[in-house]
Protein backbone atom coordinates (compact mmCIF):
# COMPACT_ATOMS: atom_id res chain seq x y z
CA UNK A 1 0.00 0.00 0.00
CA UNK A 2 1.62 3.70 -1.07
CA UNK A 3 2.22 5.85 1.65
CA UNK A 4 0.49 8.83 -0.78
CA UNK A 5 1.36 12.83 -0.17
CA UNK A 6 -2.54 12.80 0.75
CA UNK A 7 -2.06 9.50 3.70
CA UNK A 8 1.43 12.01 5.16
CA UNK A 9 -0.88 15.09 5.26
CA UNK A 10 -3.85 13.64 6.83
CA UNK A 11 -1.19 12.22 8.72
CA UNK A 12 0.83 15.23 9.72
CA UNK A 13 -2.80 16.54 10.87
CA UNK A 14 -3.32 13.86 13.15
CA UNK A 15 0.10 13.74 14.78
CA UNK A 16 0.32 17.71 15.50
CA UNK A 17 -3.71 17.49 17.00
CA UNK A 18 -3.07 14.90 18.93
CA UNK A 19 0.18 16.67 20.24
CA UNK A 20 -1.59 20.07 20.94
CA UNK A 21 -5.02 17.80 22.65
CA UNK A 22 -4.16 14.77 23.66
CA UNK A 23 -7.31 13.45 22.24
CA UNK A 24 -7.95 10.94 19.30
CA UNK A 25 -8.31 13.17 16.37
CA UNK A 26 -11.58 12.13 14.34
CA UNK A 27 -11.93 12.69 10.45
CA UNK A 28 -14.34 15.82 11.29
CA UNK A 29 -11.51 17.77 12.58
CA UNK A 30 -9.19 16.46 9.58
CA UNK A 31 -11.39 18.03 7.01
CA UNK A 32 -11.59 21.13 8.37
CA UNK A 33 -7.55 21.41 8.97
CA UNK A 34 -7.59 20.07 5.45
CA UNK A 35 -9.73 23.33 4.15
CA UNK A 36 -13.03 20.90 3.02
CA UNK A 37 -10.85 20.18 -0.26
CA UNK A 38 -11.17 16.13 1.01
CA UNK A 39 -14.34 14.76 1.28
CA UNK A 40 -14.84 13.07 5.41
CA UNK A 41 -15.78 9.42 3.46
CA UNK A 42 -12.40 9.90 2.06
CA UNK A 43 -11.02 10.68 5.03
CA UNK A 44 -12.19 7.73 6.98
CA UNK A 45 -10.91 5.64 3.90
CA UNK A 46 -7.05 7.17 4.52
CA UNK A 47 -7.44 7.07 8.28
CA UNK A 48 -8.16 3.39 7.43
CA UNK A 49 -5.03 2.41 5.46
CA UNK A 50 -2.93 4.52 7.77
CA UNK A 51 -4.09 1.86 10.83
CA UNK A 52 -3.78 -0.86 8.87
CA UNK A 53 -0.09 0.51 7.96
CA UNK A 54 0.56 1.07 11.41
CA UNK A 55 1.34 4.55 11.21
CA UNK A 56 -1.80 5.61 13.34
CA UNK A 57 -3.97 3.69 15.68
CA UNK A 58 -7.34 3.85 16.98
CA UNK A 59 -8.14 3.31 20.94
CA UNK A 60 -10.99 0.89 21.55
CA UNK A 61 -12.59 3.76 23.36
CA UNK A 62 -12.85 6.54 20.56
CA UNK A 63 -13.64 6.96 16.73
CA UNK A 64 -10.42 8.92 16.66
CA UNK A 65 -7.09 8.18 15.47
CA UNK A 66 -4.02 8.57 17.60
CA UNK A 67 -0.01 8.24 16.18
CA UNK A 68 1.68 5.06 16.79
CA UNK A 69 5.50 5.12 16.95
CA UNK A 70 5.94 4.45 13.40
CA UNK A 71 3.71 7.14 12.96
CA UNK A 72 5.54 9.60 15.32
CA UNK A 73 9.14 8.30 13.17
CA UNK A 74 7.93 9.38 9.99
CA UNK A 75 6.41 12.47 11.44
CA UNK A 76 10.16 13.27 12.82
CA UNK A 77 12.09 12.51 10.00
CA UNK A 78 9.85 13.55 7.60
CA UNK A 79 7.11 15.71 8.39
CA UNK A 80 7.84 17.74 11.23
CA UNK A 81 8.86 21.18 10.36
CA UNK A 82 12.15 22.48 12.28
CA UNK A 83 11.39 25.47 14.48
CA UNK A 84 13.99 28.09 15.97
CA UNK A 85 13.28 29.20 19.68
CA UNK A 86 11.58 32.37 19.67
CA UNK A 87 12.87 35.91 21.07
CA UNK A 88 11.70 34.90 24.68
CA UNK A 89 13.04 31.59 24.37
CA UNK A 90 16.59 32.81 23.63
CA UNK A 91 16.46 35.60 26.45
CA UNK A 92 15.06 33.07 28.73
CA UNK A 93 18.16 30.09 28.06
CA UNK A 94 21.11 33.42 27.63
CA UNK A 95 19.74 34.42 31.01
CA UNK A 96 19.47 31.36 32.44
CA UNK A 97 23.31 30.76 31.56
CA UNK A 98 24.43 34.26 32.54
CA UNK A 99 25.23 33.21 35.79
CA UNK A 100 28.19 31.70 37.00
CA UNK A 101 28.59 28.17 36.70
CA UNK A 102 32.73 27.49 37.47
CA UNK A 103 32.10 23.81 39.33
CA UNK A 104 31.56 21.00 35.98
CA UNK A 105 29.04 18.92 38.50
CA UNK A 106 27.69 22.59 39.19
CA UNK A 107 26.74 22.92 35.43
CA UNK A 108 25.19 19.71 35.50
CA UNK A 109 22.89 19.86 37.62
CA UNK A 110 21.51 23.29 36.80
CA UNK A 111 21.94 22.42 33.33
CA UNK A 112 19.09 19.96 33.74
CA UNK A 113 17.00 22.19 36.04
CA UNK A 114 16.98 25.44 33.26
CA UNK A 115 15.98 22.54 30.23
CA UNK A 116 13.09 20.95 32.73
CA UNK A 117 12.05 24.65 32.90
CA UNK A 118 11.77 25.54 29.30
CA UNK A 119 10.42 22.19 28.05
CA UNK A 120 8.24 21.45 30.90
CA UNK A 121 9.23 18.01 30.68
CA UNK A 122 11.64 15.99 32.97
CA UNK A 123 15.25 16.53 31.88
CA UNK A 124 18.65 14.84 32.48
CA UNK A 125 22.44 16.09 32.40
CA UNK A 126 25.88 14.38 32.25
CA UNK A 127 29.13 14.44 31.43
CA UNK A 128 31.36 11.55 29.58
CA UNK A 129 34.47 11.64 28.08
CA UNK A 130 35.29 11.65 24.28
CA UNK A 131 37.82 8.97 25.24
CA UNK A 132 38.48 6.38 27.68
CA UNK A 133 40.09 8.08 31.04
CA UNK A 134 44.02 7.49 31.40
CA UNK A 135 46.32 8.88 34.08
CA UNK A 136 48.13 11.93 32.39
CA UNK A 137 50.33 12.48 35.78
CA UNK A 138 51.64 11.14 39.26
CA UNK A 139 53.10 12.89 41.94
CA UNK A 140 53.82 11.24 45.52
CA UNK A 141 54.78 13.49 48.57
CA UNK A 142 56.23 11.96 51.69
CA UNK A 143 54.47 12.35 54.63
CA UNK A 144 56.39 9.98 57.12
CA UNK A 145 58.43 6.39 57.08
CA UNK A 146 55.17 4.41 56.30
CA UNK A 147 52.71 7.24 54.67
CA UNK A 148 52.48 9.13 51.69
CA UNK A 149 50.24 11.47 49.13
CA UNK A 150 49.73 9.86 45.78
CA UNK A 151 48.23 12.51 43.77
CA UNK A 152 46.83 11.42 40.32
CA UNK A 153 45.88 13.74 37.50
CA UNK A 154 43.77 12.39 34.54
CA UNK A 155 43.52 13.13 30.99
CA UNK A 156 40.45 14.84 31.41
CA UNK A 157 42.21 17.22 33.83
CA UNK A 158 40.61 15.92 37.15
CA UNK A 159 43.20 15.50 40.08
CA UNK A 160 42.17 13.42 43.09
CA UNK A 161 44.62 12.75 45.90
CA UNK A 162 45.07 10.35 48.85
CA UNK A 163 46.97 9.38 51.34
CA UNK A 164 48.46 5.72 51.02
CA UNK A 165 50.28 3.76 53.86
CA UNK A 166 52.92 1.04 53.16
CA UNK A 167 53.70 -1.11 55.90
CA UNK A 168 57.86 -0.53 54.40
CA UNK A 169 59.36 2.80 55.38
CA UNK A 170 59.93 4.75 52.00
CA UNK A 171 62.06 7.84 52.23
CA UNK A 172 61.68 10.92 49.49
CA UNK A 173 64.35 10.19 47.19
CA UNK A 174 62.53 7.04 46.55
CA UNK A 175 59.57 8.60 46.24
CA UNK A 176 61.05 10.58 43.62
CA UNK A 177 62.43 8.02 41.81
CA UNK A 178 58.79 6.05 41.88
CA UNK A 179 57.26 9.04 40.28
CA UNK A 180 59.34 8.99 37.78
CA UNK A 181 59.11 5.06 36.95
CA UNK A 182 55.01 5.87 36.90
CA UNK A 183 54.99 8.86 34.87
CA UNK A 184 57.18 6.94 32.19
CA UNK A 185 55.47 4.13 31.87
CA UNK A 186 52.07 3.81 33.67
CA UNK A 187 50.54 7.14 31.99
CA UNK A 188 48.32 7.21 28.81
CA UNK A 189 47.23 2.95 29.26
CA UNK A 190 44.31 1.61 30.20
CA UNK A 191 43.70 0.06 33.91
CA UNK A 192 43.91 -3.34 32.23
CA UNK A 193 47.56 -2.51 31.25
CA UNK A 194 48.78 -0.78 34.14
CA UNK A 195 48.12 -4.00 36.26
CA UNK A 196 49.92 -6.20 33.17
CA UNK A 197 53.12 -3.66 33.62
CA UNK A 198 52.88 -3.71 37.71
CA UNK A 199 52.58 -7.85 37.43
CA UNK A 200 55.81 -8.07 34.85
CA UNK A 201 57.84 -5.67 37.53
CA UNK A 202 57.31 -8.52 40.02
CA UNK A 203 60.85 -10.05 41.23
CA UNK A 204 62.46 -6.86 39.52
CA UNK A 205 62.52 -4.21 42.12
CA UNK A 206 62.79 -4.19 45.88
CA UNK A 207 59.76 -4.84 48.26
CA UNK A 208 60.52 -1.18 49.47
CA UNK A 209 60.08 0.07 46.00
CA UNK A 210 57.75 -2.55 44.63
CA UNK A 211 55.11 -2.40 48.13
CA UNK A 212 54.32 1.44 47.46
CA UNK A 213 54.61 1.05 43.72
CA UNK A 214 51.71 -1.40 44.11
CA UNK A 215 49.29 0.56 46.44
CA UNK A 216 49.85 3.51 43.85
CA UNK A 217 48.62 1.46 40.88
CA UNK A 218 45.73 0.70 42.52
CA UNK A 219 44.83 4.14 44.03
CA UNK A 220 45.38 4.87 40.17
CA UNK A 221 43.30 2.34 39.08
CA UNK A 222 40.76 3.49 41.39
CA UNK A 223 40.74 6.82 40.27
CA UNK A 224 40.32 5.91 36.36
CA UNK A 225 37.01 2.98 37.37
CA UNK A 226 35.49 6.55 39.23
CA UNK A 227 36.04 8.53 36.40
CA UNK A 228 34.28 6.34 33.74
CA UNK A 229 31.22 6.21 35.78
CA UNK A 230 28.57 8.47 34.24
CA UNK A 231 27.40 10.62 36.52
CA UNK A 232 23.73 12.00 35.63
CA UNK A 233 21.66 14.25 37.17
CA UNK A 234 17.97 14.34 36.92
CA UNK A 235 15.40 17.24 37.61
CA UNK A 236 11.81 18.10 37.16
CA UNK A 237 10.11 14.06 37.71
CA UNK A 238 7.18 15.87 38.78
CA UNK A 239 6.49 17.15 35.51
CA UNK A 240 5.29 13.62 34.16
CA UNK A 241 2.30 13.70 36.55
CA UNK A 242 1.01 17.09 34.56
CA UNK A 243 0.71 14.89 31.44
CA UNK A 244 -2.89 12.71 30.74
CA UNK A 245 -0.69 9.76 29.47
CA UNK A 246 0.81 9.37 33.43
CA UNK A 247 -2.38 9.46 35.33
CA UNK A 248 -2.16 5.72 35.70
CA UNK A 249 0.48 4.90 38.64
CA UNK A 250 1.35 1.70 37.57
CA UNK A 251 2.63 3.46 33.94
CA UNK A 252 4.40 6.02 36.01
CA UNK A 253 6.29 4.55 38.36
CA UNK A 254 8.88 2.52 36.59
CA UNK A 255 9.39 5.72 34.82
CA UNK A 256 9.67 7.83 37.62
CA UNK A 257 12.17 5.21 39.37
CA UNK A 258 14.52 5.33 36.45
CA UNK A 259 14.58 8.61 36.77
CA UNK A 260 15.44 8.53 40.41
CA UNK A 261 17.13 5.72 41.07
CA UNK A 262 18.46 3.87 37.34
CA UNK A 263 19.61 7.31 36.07
CA UNK A 264 22.36 5.68 34.61
CA UNK A 265 20.59 3.68 32.71
CA UNK A 266 19.25 6.60 30.96
CA UNK A 267 20.12 7.06 27.15
CA UNK A 268 23.46 8.65 25.60
CA UNK A 269 24.77 9.29 22.25
CA UNK A 270 27.44 8.61 20.56
CA UNK A 271 30.28 10.66 20.06
CA UNK A 272 29.61 11.59 16.87
CA UNK A 273 25.76 12.23 17.26
CA UNK A 274 24.93 15.67 18.33
CA UNK A 275 21.05 15.02 18.42
CA UNK A 276 19.11 12.60 18.54
CA UNK A 277 15.07 11.19 19.27
CA UNK A 278 14.05 7.89 20.46
CA UNK A 279 10.71 7.25 20.25
CA UNK A 280 8.65 4.59 22.62
CA UNK A 281 9.87 1.15 21.87
CA UNK A 282 12.92 2.64 19.99
CA UNK A 283 14.20 3.29 23.83
CA UNK A 284 16.21 -0.15 25.22
CA UNK A 285 14.77 0.57 28.56
CA UNK A 286 11.55 -0.86 29.52
CA UNK A 287 10.58 1.71 31.55
CA UNK A 288 10.87 3.92 28.50
CA UNK A 289 8.20 1.80 26.17
CA UNK A 290 5.40 4.42 26.06
CA UNK A 291 7.90 7.79 26.48
CA UNK A 292 10.08 9.88 24.07
CA UNK A 293 13.61 10.85 25.03
CA UNK A 294 15.59 14.32 23.05
CA UNK A 295 18.88 14.48 23.67
CA UNK A 296 21.75 16.47 22.47
CA UNK A 297 25.28 16.95 23.30
CA UNK A 298 27.71 19.74 23.25
CA UNK A 299 31.19 20.70 23.77
CA UNK A 300 32.87 21.05 27.36
CA UNK A 301 36.92 20.83 26.45
CA UNK A 302 39.36 18.67 28.30
CA UNK A 303 38.38 15.76 26.22
CA UNK A 304 35.14 15.82 27.61
CA UNK A 305 31.45 16.74 26.06
CA UNK A 306 28.15 16.85 28.08
CA UNK A 307 24.66 15.51 27.58
CA UNK A 308 21.53 17.27 28.18
CA UNK A 309 18.22 15.00 27.46
CA UNK A 310 13.95 15.47 28.02
CA UNK A 311 11.64 12.65 28.83
CA UNK A 312 8.40 12.71 27.61
CA UNK A 313 5.12 11.36 26.35
CA UNK A 314 5.31 9.89 23.17
CA UNK A 315 2.93 12.82 22.75
CA UNK A 316 5.61 15.57 23.31
CA UNK A 317 6.38 18.64 20.58
CA UNK A 318 9.00 17.20 19.35
CA UNK A 319 10.02 19.89 16.88
CA UNK A 320 9.62 22.66 20.06
CA UNK A 321 11.45 20.76 22.44
CA UNK A 322 14.71 19.80 19.75
CA UNK A 323 14.73 23.71 18.50
CA UNK A 324 15.00 24.69 22.55
CA UNK A 325 17.73 21.71 23.33
CA UNK A 326 19.80 22.83 20.28
CA UNK A 327 19.69 26.03 20.88
CA UNK A 328 20.70 25.63 24.80
CA UNK A 329 23.22 22.75 23.77
CA UNK A 330 24.91 25.44 21.32
CA UNK A 331 24.79 27.76 23.89
CA UNK A 332 26.40 25.31 26.64
CA UNK A 333 29.29 24.78 23.92
CA UNK A 334 29.93 28.51 23.61
CA UNK A 335 29.95 29.33 27.31
CA UNK A 336 32.64 26.42 28.05
CA UNK A 337 34.96 27.54 25.02
CA UNK A 338 34.34 31.28 24.93
CA UNK A 339 32.63 32.76 28.02
CA UNK A 340 29.96 34.81 27.52
CA UNK A 341 29.65 34.39 23.79
CA UNK A 342 25.91 32.69 23.15
CA UNK A 343 25.57 31.46 19.40
CA UNK A 344 23.09 34.09 17.40
CA UNK A 345 19.59 33.21 17.19
CA UNK A 346 18.16 31.39 14.10
CA UNK A 347 15.59 33.75 12.29
CA UNK A 348 12.20 31.83 11.85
Amino acid sequence: MELTARKKQILKVVTERYIDAAEPVGSKFIAQAMGGSVSSATIRNELADLVEMGYLEQPHTSAGRVPSPKGYRLYVNELMERRAVSDQEAAQISAALGGKMRELDSVMAQAGQMVSSIVSYPAYAAAVGKSSVTVRRCDLLPVDEGSFIAVVMTNDSRVKSQLLQTPMAVDGEKLSALANLLNTHFTGISREEMGEKLMSLTGQLPAELFMPLSVTIEYAAEVLDRSERRQVFTTGQTQLLRQPEFQDPERVNSLMSLLTDQKAELPVLDADTPMQILIGPENVNEALKDASVVVASYDIGENMRGLIGVVGPTRMDYAAVAARLTYFAESLSKMFGKPNQLPPKEEE
